[in-house]
């Protein structure tokens, strides 16, 4: 089987096409011939050894990749009958696990994980929505804002920070955004209420159309200390790297991590059909060959991207 790590963590070289034994799905897994896996940064991280300390007792090769489409090809002892073989599906991929990344012609899941691709939508755009639609969704459940209430988000051009923009309205909230000037047709296109222009000082803009402050705020582009200023005395902050304060004004700060949603059926499936309906966007940047993996993560890098890049494995 062919996939795509590392042996050892680096730049975007160190990326390798991988000679692997075919995994076997085991009790309660089912096995996934993959023809997508989106690109994400969450990958970058793992190749330059950020979640090294995330498997202290796994050795290489790592395989990359939160996020595949494909077919299943096999399903495990003792797994119910709500998946079955020829089945197209999405998946979320604990890379960090015994049985590695979305990077692969195959992949090995907990069914848990797997829910069925949204109906009109093609592999690699189905393989942009899980890992950054539970992030925004796990985001807004940390910030409780009631129905009728205001946050703010950032980054909202990106996928993650796009995806709450999008949850955030179906929840029945005002959404303020940032945007570049070029991105901020895109930002309404998703439904925020108000645009302020991204930088270091949109705290402040943001407080000019919430002079109270916003009780919720997803901070999508990590600027953490630096938007506190725009969140109201009491209020909550999602941040996605970690970030855990210190904060001021009672502001509370809540780490928000993906794995948290990653075996929550119910959660994934609700996601596919909202992509279904059109509450939420599938965005795909660039679809490229899964040999040009190391291409893909230098276009990542670089930045300027509108939608994920992602890897074809067909």
């Amino acid at each position: 089987m062919k996939a795509i790590g590392v042996h050892n963590f680096g730049g975007p070289e160190a990326l390798q096409v991988l000679d692997l034994p075919e995994p076997q799905a085991g009790p309660g897994e089912v096995r996934i011939r993959v023809h997508a896996a989106a690109v994400n940064p969450t990958d970058v991280m793992l190749r330059t050894g950020g979640h090294a300390v995330r498997m202290p007792d796994r050795q290489p090769p790592f395989v990359l990749g939160m996020d595949a489409a494909g077919v299943i090809d096999q399903v495990g002892p003792e797994t119910d009958d709500r998946l079955a073989i020829g089945q197209r599906v999405v998946a979320m991929v604990l890379f960090t696990g015994p049985h590695g990344g979305a990077y692969a012609e195959q992949v090995v899941v907990p069914a848990a994980s797997v829910v069925p691709a949204p109906e009109g939508a093609g592999f690699p755009a189905a393989s942009t929505l899980l890992m950054n639609a539970m992030t925004a969704r796990l985001a807004l459940d940390a910030l409780s804002v009631p129905h009728g209430g205001t946050v703010a988000v950032t980054g909202a051009a990106g996928a993650v920070g796009g995806y709450a923009v999008e949850l955030a309205k179906a929840d029945g909230l005002t959404v303020i955004a940032d945007a570049a000037q070029r991105d901020t047709e895109l930002v309404r296109g998703f439904g925020a209420d108000h645009v302020v222009e991204r930088g270091t000082d949109v705290a402040t803009r943001i407080r000019a159309l919430a002079p109270e402050g916003v009780p919720g705020f997803v901070d999508g582009s990590m600027q953490t200390a630096r938007i506190l200023h725009a969140i109201a005395d009491g209020g909550t902050l999602a941040e996605f790297r970690g970030w855990s304060g210190p904060a001021e004004r009672g502001i509370r700060v809540r780490p928000v991590m993906v794995p948290d949603g990653i075996t929550d059926t119910p959660g994934l499936d609700t996601l596919r059909r909202q992509a279904e309906d059109g509450t939420l966007t599938l965005r795909v940047a660039e679809v490229l060959p899964a040999a040009e993996a190391v291409k893909a993560h230098r276009m990542l890098e670089a930045g300027g991207l509108r939608g994920r890049l992602v890897l074809d494995f067909s």
